[in-house]
């Protein structure tokens, strides 16, 4: 992790370029750098240096400026100046952001000794073990992500999402986002049918971790929602809904589906919004019926 803070101390940065600078300055030869991850998808160097910027991101030692470019923090520049301190995971574990990343994943922490075979775990419960800390670790990225993105690019993102959830049919143009003064507190609308009779409205709301949405927020989009004439919306966050408004939201006679934080990532897994697939493992096991 210290190399790649350190390639960052004098500006911003891409990752693409750390990962050719690294590779130089530990002298790489070519297969080395060249070696595959099992995926066939990845350098396994590349991989590893993407992980370490990823963990130093959640620990607030660097930040994200752009699309795969980020910068040293001050943070970061304080454990630059301390040549003595190894900078790893537990180095990382005394800062607040890093320990609520890792309550995130429910210790879901990337390394050997989780996948390595023992008396209490079989081959294929490990390979599943595996695949959830990835999705975890995955999730929270996602979720960091769409925290930084503009309050618009959230609202075509649940848009985009009910969609490949199968919410507005086949039908051109059946989801958009509104996102615009006179919306009357609604952030994007899915059209059940091709003439729109049937809708679905929806409440974004980009929220930091631990701004939770209260009661009163259910309430006025329970009132939009009246104003529409409309029997059903979503209201989805970055965040997560406090006990009131999630018994306020059971309470209103319009049906109001809340779809938090973590659940939202879930989703934008399942359906590739935001992600995609690098590679399918597939677990086969014997064909009994064959040796009979």
């Amino acid at each position: 992790m210290r190399p790649v803070l350190r390639c960052a101390a004098n500006g911003e940065v891409r990752i693409g370029d750390v990962v050719d600078k690294l590779a130089d300055e530990f002298e790489l030869s070519n297969d080395e750098r060249a070696e595959l991850l099992p995926s066939g998808k990845q350098a396994t160097f590349a991989n590893r240096v993407n992980w370490a910027k990823s963990y130093l991101k959640q620990a607030a030692l660097v930040k994200a400026t752009r699309r795969a470019h980020f910068v040293i923090t001050d943070r970061g520049r304080a454990a630059l100046e301390n040549p003595d301190v190894h900078i790893d995971n537990a180095y990382l574990q005394q800062f607040e952001e890093f320990q609520e990343f890792r309550k995130r994943t429910k210790d879901i922490s990337i390394s050997d000794a989780d996948v390595t075979e023992d008396d209490a775990v079989t081959p294929d419960e490990a390979l599943r073990k595996a695949h959830s800390k990835i999705n975890k670790a995955l999730a929270a990225d996602l979720l960091d992500r769409v925290r930084e993105a503009s309050p618009a690019f959230f609202e075509r993102l649940i848009v985009e999402l009910l969609l490949a959830m199968g919410y507005g049919g086949t039908s051109e143009d059946a989801g958009r986002a509104l996102g615009q003064s006179g919306d009357d507190g609604i952030d994007g609308v899915i059209d059940q049918d091709p003439l729109g009779v049937d809708q679905i409205y929806v409440q974004a709301k980009r929220y930091a971790q631990g701004n939770n949405i209260g009661a009163g927020a259910i309430r006025d989009f329970f009132g939009a929602l009246s104003l529409k004439k409309a029997p059903k919306g979503i209201f989805v966050t970055t965040s997560a809904f406090s006990p009131p408004a999630t018994q306020t939201a059971q309470n209103l006679s319009s049906r109001i589906v809340l779809i938090d934080g973590d659940q939202l990532t879930r989703l934008m897994i399942r359906y590739n919004i935001g992600c995609r697939e690098e590679d399918i493992l597939s677990l086969k096991k014997v064909d009994e019926d064959f040796f009979e």
